[in-house]
């Protein structure tokens, strides 16, 4: 049995960087449950030393300074995602919050090799819709206004933090690329609309201020990489699949111009623009390393650090000297999992009722895999796991949740519903609308050809999922009493009236896509599609057992929206588990907040399922906040 710590525990070293100048290592790693961040010279790893010293949430993500003086990261409080800006100086390593403004967000906007000590950051005290641009010294903290937000998303600035352009909503939901006037007033110059304000997006400008970068779905369905001439606005194609959506690029580092680029159908693949990149991803993709990307680079691009997994391998992060074309093994993340047996991830594609073509991942217990195709030894319980978003997607490769079900007994499956990105513009439209209807009937395909195909016992499936994924969860226990053994729900809205109603304010842009997705609360005919498919006013269907998990401080999807299911279930003498955890938001941050539900979820499911669980006590997680706030706690040492 894998112990479950090994893999939702903390890693023992996360997020790799290498600085501009390539004379330093940072990375964040575990001490006393709580990440911080560390630093060493390249070349000389027994001189790592610690520079944060958080001791509540923990510091992980981080970004440097273009002259390497400097690191930079973010934190909130307790996951309510107001996020403040934290920079920590080498030198000396002193510590200075540079953004104390409570209640409000900060990013980071951009960071230019020409102003190094100088960044740009986004700040929405002004107004908490929409985030005005300032440039920020570090050495003294002094912040200067760049540009106040005129209603829109973001900005797009040169090296030089001159706004060039601006991406906005349009009043039915679409994107717009604005663009500064001489008197100071905003021209619209490009349009995306409603049908392709997802798949649409426009990226930055090369480091000339001549061409302008994007992804552009508008014309086709799947988004293509493009070029904009700014003098003449003519457009060229860089790059496209006709299968999947170009999702992210590599950029020259002195030209920012594209010279390669990232599209995940079932299996992610790189494509080559220019031939400066082409021996660097030959040589990589030569290496038996499994899947590769690249999480850092010097500014003079000289040497990259190199991440890499795969279905069965945790990750990997390598320094890459370009040059030399050598390639050394710099960390593993979670050292403690190599030499365990991890079960394979397989890819298929179901078809849905109506012809819709659904990428799914599936992957069986080992002693349960005949090591054919999608074929298990016997019908098996089965975790169907719903993402969330529903704007996001499913990927191959390293999945600790796959890891521990399979481990435990499970085949664990992943179903990319219609909405899911990076399928083109065809597929995500697809959804709009159909919260609790197609997107519902999506996974019962997927389900009914696990079943169809033995892999599936039809009696012992279970439905888990978090944010828009707990949502489904509630929508088809309602909706197909017994159609599934149990269910958990994690952060899921229970009622699409009161999500809508409290979307964040920073999130006001996205409004009016928000509308055309899930529905308009502003019209009779609306309200009325809203309440229909809102689990909350069917929750006198659910006879099948339900474990709902919610954090306090959840600025997307609010304690209220677990708490109203709750109440409603209770008044009807419905049973269920609710566990809350105070110092949380939108997911499970703290590690012993991670591990306790995780243990908790585990036996759930082994209770319903009858797989196998690690024994615990709720004693055991020293240090979690977990309130069990409706159920009794059957969860003990088996």
């Amino acid at each position: 049995m894998i112990p479950r710590a090994l893999l939702f525990g903390n890693a023992s070293i996360a997020n790799p960087s290498i600085s501009p100048d390539g004379n330093w290592l940072a990375w964040a790693a575990s001490a006393d449950q709580i990440m911080n961040l560390w630093v060493a010279p390249r070349v000389d790893m027994g001189a790592a030393r610690q520079v944060t010293f958080d001791t509540g949430r923990g510091v992980t993500g981080h970004f440097w300074s273009k002259d390497s003086a400097y690191l930079l990261f973010s934190q909130d409080t307790d996951g309510d995602e107001n996020f403040k800006l934290h920079a920590v100086e080498l030198a000396t390593g002193e510590q200075r919050c540079l953004t104390p403004f409570d209640g409000t967000r900060a990013s980071i906007a951009y960071i230019s090799r020409k102003t190094p000590g100088k960044i740009l950051v986004n700040l929405n005290r002004r107004d908490k819709r929409f985030a005005d641009l300032f440039t920020l010294e570090l050495a003294s903290g002094e912040m200067a206004l760049v540009a106040e937000n005129p209603g829109v998303a973001s900005f797009i600035v040169d090296d030089s933090y001159n706004v060039r352009f601006a991406v906005g909503p349009t009043a039915d939901g679409g994107r717009q690329l604005l663009e500064p006037s001489d008197t100071g007033d905003w021209r619209t110059c490009s349009v995306a609309g409603p049908e392709d304000a997802r798949n649409t997006g426009w990226a930055h400008v090369d480091s000339a201020g001549t061409t302008l970068y994007a992804f552009d779905s508008r014309d086709r369905d799947t988004s293509a990489l493009v070029a904009i001439d700014l003098a003449t606005r003519e457009t060229t194609v860089l790059g496209a699949s006709p299968l999947a959506d170009v999702n992210s690029m590599i950029t020259d580092m002195k030209t920012y111009r594209p010279v390669a680029f990232w599209t995940h159908h079932e299996r992610p693949t790189i494509h080559v623009l220019d031939e400066s990149v082409r021996a660097d991803v030959d040589f990589l993709n030569a290496q038996d390393i499994g899947q590769w990307g690249i999480s850092s680079r010097t500014l003079d691009d000289r040497i990259w650090l190199v991440g890499s997994s795969s279905d069965t391998q945790t990750g990997v992060t390598w320094l890459y000297e370009r040059s030399a074309k050598t390639l050394e093994q710099l960390f593993v993340h979670r050292p403690e999992l190599q030499d365990l047996p991890m079960a394979r991830m397989q890819s298929t594609i179901v078809h849905a009722r109506d012809g819709l073509k659904l990428v799914c991942y599936l992957t069986l217990p080992r002693d349960a895999d005949t090591g054919e195709p999608l074929k298990a030894k016997s019908p098996l319980p089965m975790a169907l796991l719903v993402h969330g978003g529903p704007w996001d997607r499913d990927r191959f490769g390293f999945n600790s949740m796959h890891q521990l079900l399979a481990d435990r007994g499970y085949a664990v499956l992943n179903v990319n519903f219609r909405s899911s990105t990076g399928f083109g513009k065809r597929f995500i439209n697809a959804g709009d609308g159909q919260w609790g209807r197609k997107m519902d009937d999506d996974l019962d395909d997927a389900v009914d050809w696990a079943i169809a195909a033995g892999i599936a016992d039809p009696k012992r499936i279970a439905i888990v999922g978090g944010s828009y994924g707990g949502f489904a969860v509630l929508s088809a226990l309602t909706k197909q009493p017994g159609r599934y053994a149990c269910g958990v729900d994690i952060v899921g809205p229970s009622n699409l009236q009161s999500l809508l109603a409290a979307i964040p304010p920073h999130w006001e842009h996205e409004r009016q896509m928000l509308y055309r997705a899930v529905g308009n609360p502003t019209t009779p005919q609306g309200i009325a599609e809203l309440k229909a498919r809102s689990p909350l006013h069917a929750a006198g269907n659910i006879t099948d057992p339900l474990m709902i998990a919610q954090g306090a401080n959840d600025p997307r999807v609010p304690q209220t929206e677990s708490d109203q299911m709750v109440d409603k279930l209770v008044s009807r003498g419905i049973p269920v588990t609710y566990v809350l955890f105070p110092d949380e938001g939108h997911g499970f941050s703290r590690e012993p907040n991670r591990l306790v539900f995780n243990a908790m979820m585990e036996a759930f499911l082994a209770r319903h399922l009858g797989g196998e669980m690690e024994p615990f006590e709720v004693e055991d997680f020293v240090g979690t906040t977990m309130q069990v706030r409706q159920g009794d706690l059957p969860y003990g040492r088996s």
